[in-house]
């Protein structure tokens, strides 16, 4: 059985984390107490160079290579063993596809024992965007969009201008790049977005918290047979009874734990849910 407890592996190691946004605010919080350890703010690198929400720089590759490759970057500039680093992605919900989305993903690199072990959190985000002519309009948009706490961005013209001015913090600089984008612009509108960096957006902060407590838990979730931490779900088995026919459904039924290290896995049946809802059974709503 996969068991949760105290792990002493990480007992006062120091544990690099490469950022530029603040993120060691919320993430060592979480795992420093509970893990005993140091969680070392690293710099020396433009992050932003690995990709930035205001798409003036693209990320090269997945979300979850970018995280491993500040983890390493970090790792590197620190020369310690031990590395975690988070990356975010906006899009839309999965659910109505109308809302804006957000996945983030912490990675936790263990060198001395090979191991990664990931954390991910997903929500709802402050990620808008609007068009303003009038001064009045973007008033509205920075309020909507919970500024100051809320830094934003401004743009002439569109989405895609290259001319941009980020980090916004304050009424008199946002006034001022308002007026500036305004006259850079031909056709005589801003493009206003809410900043997507970790440090100027709460939200999305929040979501970087609770992905630590998720990566926490894997950690201190650890192998019965080898003592390896990271023992989790490595597969989910649909097949859940319909309420109605008994039929299989895609319904998850069980969830399979497994060891990062060694080949022992674990078959557990989800508790609470009994019988999936007939209106996911193919039987009863073809």
């Amino acid at each position: 059985m996969p068991t949760e407890r105290d792990v002493s592996f990480y007992r006062g190691k120091k544990i690099a984390l490469l950022t530029q946004h603040g993120k060691e605010r919320v993430i060592s919080p979480v795992l420093d107490p509970a893990l005993g350890c140091h969680v070392e703010r690293v710099e020396g690198y433009d992050t932003d160079l690995l990709g930035t929400f205001t798409r003036d720089i693209p990320r090269a590759g997945m979300q979850i290579e970018a995280a491993r490759k500040k983890a390493r970057i970090g790792m590197d500039l620190s020369g310690l063993p031990f590395g975690v680093a988070s990356e975010g992605a906006f899009g839309p919900d999965p659910f109505s596809g109308m809302l804006p989305w957000n996945l983030e993903l912490l990675i936790f690199i263990d060198d001395e024992r090979s191991l990664e072990i990931l954390g991910a959190y997903q929500g709802k985000a402050n990620f808008f965007h609007s068009l303003a002519s009038e001064w009045s309009e973007a008033e509205t948009f920075a309020r909507e969009s919970g500024f100051p706490g809320n830094y934003l961005v401004i743009r002439p013209e569109g989405e895609n201008d290259h001319r941009l001015r980020k980090g916004i913090r304050s009424w008199p600089e946002l006034e001022t790049a308002f007026f500036w984008a305004l006259g850079q612009s031909d056709s005589g509108q801003v493009f206003l977005e809410t900043d997507g960096r970790a440090h100027a957006n709460p939200l999305r902060m929040e979501a970087i918290r609770l992905a630590s407590e998720d990566l926490l838990k894997k950690i201190r979730s650890v192998c019965p047979v080898c003592d390896t931490p990271g023992f989790w779900i490595v597969e989910r088995l649909p097949g859940l009874p319909c309420r109605n026919c008994g039929g299989r459904t895609q319904g998850i039924m069980a969830e399979v734990h497994g060891c990062l290290k060694c080949d022992h896995r674990v078959t557990l049946e989800r508790s609470g849910r009994k019988y999936a809802d007939p209106a996911h059974c193919d039987y009863c709503n073809p």
